[in-house]
C-alpha cells in the first residue's frame, strides 16, 4: 500500500493531514528547513506533534533540507538529537554533512535523501543508498517510465512528489532567488522570483516560468504497481483547510481506486493555477504546463466544511481488537493495537442475572462504541458465562480504561542511544596562491591566449570534446582538458554519455567536473578523476570530508558561500571557487527557448528574460541538452581583487564563460593578467561578502 505523506506547516496543519488519512507527515523545526516561511515547529511542539502522529498510527518525518553552514553545525546537531529524542520517524535531508551528522548522532533512525539532493537517475539513488539513504525522493522531472525503471532496480524506498506547487528549476540547483536577493532556496527562502512576470528581450508582463501544479491523483495504481513506496503531496505553506482537502481527496482516490468530478472540483478549489498538469510524468513538456493563480473568491463553506474534519471531530484510525472475559468470578477487558500492543484492564464482578442475562453480542455493541477516540472496532472475541449481568457503564468504564492505558503506550517509544558531536577534521588546503581554471562552453572561446596562460584545467563541454576532435587532438597536449558532463543526465540518455566518455577518454582526456552524484559511477567506471563542481553544493566541512571518502580528485566551493566561510572550509580535496563569470541561476526541464517562438531554437541561439526593473538574464543550453540555463545579467567580477583569495587554502579560481565571444574572452584574460578595475554597472560581487540568508 502505498503511504501517503502530507505536508505540517502547523500544528493544526498536522492535525488536518492524520484526520484526513495521511499515513505520514513532514515538518520542520528550526532554521534548517526549507520552508521557513511556515509557521514550522520548536522543539517543544514536535514532541507534541510526535505524540500526536504516533497514537494515531502515523509517522512524522523532519525536514532537515537545507545547506547548512560549519557554524551552524552544532546546532543542527541539537536538533537532531532533540528530534531524535522526540522519536520522529526519519530525517529528510539535502546537505552531505547534515547527512553525516544524523548517522553520527542518531543512527537508528532513518535518512530519506529530499528532492534538494537532485537525484533524478538510477546511479543517483544506488549513490544515496551509498551514504546511508534508506530512502530516495525522485526529481519531479521523471516520466513514468524513468520512475518505474528506478523502482525496479533501486537498493533502498522510492517517494515521489504527486501534488502541489512545482518549481521551475531542478530542486536543489536553484540559485536565483540567493543571487540576485540573498534569499537562498538551498537555505530555505525562496522568494519565488520564478513566478514574477517576464518577457523575451523586452518585459512582456507574461510568465515564462511559471509552473501549474502537479496532479497525479489518476496515477496512484501506476504509481502503486511501480513499486513506490510513498507519494507526497506539497504545502507547508498553505492553510490547514488546503492540507485537510488534498489529504482526504488522495485517501479517498487510494482507498476506492477511483478519481471522481467532485474529488478534482475540490482539488481546483483548494488551490490551483489555472488547473493543473501532469507533464512531467507523460514525458510531455511545454507550454500546457504553465499557468498562474488568479484572483478567486473565498469558498467559506469548502473552507469550513475542511475545517470541520479536524477541528470538532476524532476521525477513528486505528482497528483494535477486544478481548473480554465474563464469568462468576470476574469481567476482564483486553485491548489489541496493529503493533501488537496490549492492554488490559479487570472490571467488577457480574452478579446473577435478575432478567435476562448478558449475551456476546451485546458486549460486542458496547465495545465497539469507540467513538471520540482515535480507534475504530475491527472486532470484538468475547467469552460471556450464561446467567451473569454487567452494567452498560461499567464495560464503558473498562472500555475507557483500556483505551487511555493504549494512548499512553502508543505515545511511547523506547529511547536510543544517541551519538555525540564531534566537530569534522579541517585540511587547510594549499599554502600557494591559487592557481587558475577556465571553463568555456563554445570551442571558439578556446583562444590562443588561453593556452598561452597554462591553465590548471581548461573545462571544456563533453560533446564538445567529441563534436571538434580535430582541434581539441591538439589543445590536449598543450593544457589539462577535464570534460564537463551536463548537470542532469537521465537514465535514457545515459549511454550517449557513456559513449561520448569513452570516446574523450581516447582523446586523452582524463578528468570530468561533474555536479551530480549520480554521475560519479559512470565517469569512474571509465577510468576518470572526478571534478566536484558547484551544483554538489558543498556548504561545509563534512560535506567537504565526504568528498574525499568518495575519492574526488577535487571539489568547488558553493559560490552561496562568503570568503571566511571558504577559509575555514575543510579542504579536504583541493578545492576551488568560481571569481568570474554569469552565475547559473536555474536548469529548466522545460526548454525556455522554445516557450519563447513554440521551436526549439537553442541549438542554433540563445535568447534572454527581462524582468520589470529591466534586469537581463541570458538562456543557454546545458552541454548540448535541450535543458535550459538561466544566466545572470551581471558578471561575477574577482579580477582586480585576486589577493583577496591568497590565503583561503584554494588550489584554484575559475574564470567561467558563456555568453563571451573570443574577443570578450581575451578581454577578460587580459583583466586577469593585470587585475583590471571592477565596473559596478556591469559587474557583480556576487555573494562571497554578503552572503545568504
Amino acid at each position: 500500500m502505498l503511504e501517503l505523506l502530507a505536508p505540517a506547516g502547523s500544528m493544526e496543519a498536522l492535525r488536518a493531514a492524520v484526520q484526513n488519512g495521511a499515513d505520514a507527515v513532514y515538518l520542520g523545526v528550526g532554521p534548517f528547513n526549507a520552508r521557513q516561511g511556515a509557521r514550522n515547529f520548536t522543539v517543544d511542539t514536535l514532541r507534541e506533534a510526535v505524540k500526536y502522529a504516533h497514537i494515531r498510527g502515523a509517522a512524522v518525518h523532519l525536514t532537515l533540507n537545507t545547506l547548512v553552514s560549519d557554524r551552524e553545525a552544532p546546532q543542527a546537531a541539537e536538533l537532531i538529537r532533540a528530534a531524535a529524542r522526540a522519536e520522529v520517524d526519519a530525517f529528510i535531508v539535502q546537505d552531505l554533512g547534515v547527512l553525516s551528522l544524523c548517522r553520527q548522532i542518531a543512527p537508528h533512525i532513518p535518512i530519506h535523501a529530499s528532492t534538494q539532493m537532485s537525484i533524478h537517475s538510477l546511479d543517483g539513488v544506488q549513490q544515496a543508498a551509498a551514504l546511508g539513504v534508506s530512502r530516495v525522493v525522485l526529481a519531479r522531472e521523471l516520466s513514468r517510465e524513468e520512475i518505474a525503471r528506478i523502482c525496479r532496480n533501486s537498493p533502498v524506498e522510492i517517494e515521489v512528489f504527486v501534488h502541489g506547487a512545482l518549481c521551475m528549476c531542478y530542486s536543489g540547483q536553484c540559485y536565483m532567488s540567493g543571487v540576485i536577493g540573498r534569499r537562498s532556496g538551498n537555505r530555505g527562502q525562496c522568494a519565488q522570483p520564478c513566478r514574477l512576470p517576464y518577457g523575451y528581450g523586452r518585459f512582456e508582463n507574461k510568465y515564462p516560468m511559471s509552473l501549474k501544479d502537479n496532479c497525479l491523483i489518476s496515477y496512484l495504481r501506476d504509481l502503486a504497481s511501480m513499486g513506490v513506496a510513498s507519494i507526497k503531496l506539497e504545502g507547508r505553506m498553505k492553510r490547514p483547510e488546503y492540507v485537510a482537502t488534498v489529504t482526504r481527496v488522495y485517501r479517498e482516490a487510494l482507498n476506492t481506486g477511483r478519481v471522481t468530478q467532485r474529488q478534482m472540483d475540490d482539488l481546483t478549489a483548494a488551490f490551483s493555477r489555472q488547473g493543473f498538469t501532469d507533464g512531467y510524468f507523460r514525458g510531455e513538456t511545454g507550454q500546457a504546463m504553465f499557468g498562474t493563480r488568479g484572483e478567486e473568491r473565498e469558498d467559506k463553506a469548502r473552507l469550513a466544511a475542511a475545517r470541520a474534519t479536524y477541528e470538532s471531530v476524532e476521525n477513528p484510525r486505528v482497528p483494535v481488537q477486544f478481548y473480554m472475559i465474563v464469568n462468576r468470578e470476574t469481567s476482564m477487558l483486553a485491548v489489541q493495537d496493529p503493533q501488537g500492543n496490549v492492554c488490559k484492564t479487570v472490571g467488577p464482578r457480574p452478579e446473577p442475572a435478575q432478567r435476562r442475562g448478558l449475551t456476546e453480542a451485546e458486549l460486542s455493541a458496547r465495545l465497539a462504541k469507540t467513538g471520540g477516540t482515535a480507534y475504530t472496532c475491527a472486532r470484538v472475541s468475547a467469552s460471556v458465562e450464561p446467567g451473569l449481568s454487567l452494567s452498560a457503564a461499567a464495560v464503558n468504564a473498562m472500555r475507557r480504561e483500556v483505551l487511555t492505558q493504549l494512548t499512553a503506550l502508543r505515545g511511547r517509544r523506547e529511547e536510543a542511544p544517541l551519538g555525540k558531536f564531534t566537530r569534522p577534521m579541517i585540511y587547510p588546503g594549499q599554502k600557494e596562491a591559487p592557481g587558475l581554471t577556465v571553463q568555456v562552453t563554445a570551442t571558439e572561446q578556446v583562444t590562443r591566449r588561453i593556452l598561452e596562460l597554462n591553465p590548471l584545467f581548461l573545462y571544456v563541454p563533453l560533446h564538445l570534446l567529441v563534436q571538434d576532435w580535430d582541434f581539441y587532438t591538439t589543445v590536449v597536449r598543450r593544457v589539462r582538458l577535464a570534460a564537463v558532463l551536463p548537470r542532469v543526465i537521465h537514465d535514457t540518455e545515459l549511454p550517449r554519455v557513456t559513449r561520448l566518455l569513452d570516446q574523450a577518454y581516447d582523446l586523452g582526456v582524463r578528468h570530468v567536473l561533474l555536479g551530480n552524484l549520480g554521475q560519479i559511477a559512470v565517469a569512474r567506471a571509465r577510468g576518470f578523476a572526478i571534478c566536484g563542481d558547484f551544483g554538489l553544493n558543498i556548504y561545509n566541512s563534512r560535506s567537504m570530508n565526504t568528498l574525499r571518502t568518495l575519492g574526488l580528485a577535487s571539489a568547488t566551493a558553493s559560490f552561496e558561500m562568503t570568503l571566511p566561510q571558504i577559509r575555514d572550509l575543510s579542504k579536504a580535496v583541493p578545492t576551488e571557487a568560481i571569481v568570474y563569470g554569469r552565475l547559473p541561476l536555474m536548469i529548466t526541464e522545460n526548454c525556455l527557448i522554445r516557450g519563447r517562438t513554440g521551436q526549439c531554437t537553442c541549438a542554433t541561439g540563445s535568447t534572454k528574460l527581462l524582468d520589470r526593473k529591466g534586469e537581463e538574464f541570458p538562456i543557454v543550453k546545458d552541454c548540448g541538452t535541450c535543458r535550459s540555463v538561466v544566466l545572470n545579467g551581471k558578471k561575477l567580477y574577482w579580477l582586480d581583487r585576486q589577493s583577496d583569495w591568497r590565503n583561503l587554502g584554494l588550489y584554484a579560481l575559475r574564470l567561467l564563460f558563456t555568453t563571451e565571444n573570443p574577443r570578450e574572452v581575451d578581454q577578460v584574460l587580459r583583466a586577469w593578467q593585470s587585475a583590471a578595475p571592477f565596473d559596478p554597472g556591469g559587474a557583480t560581487r556576487g555573494l562571497y561578502l554578503r552572503g545568504v540568508e
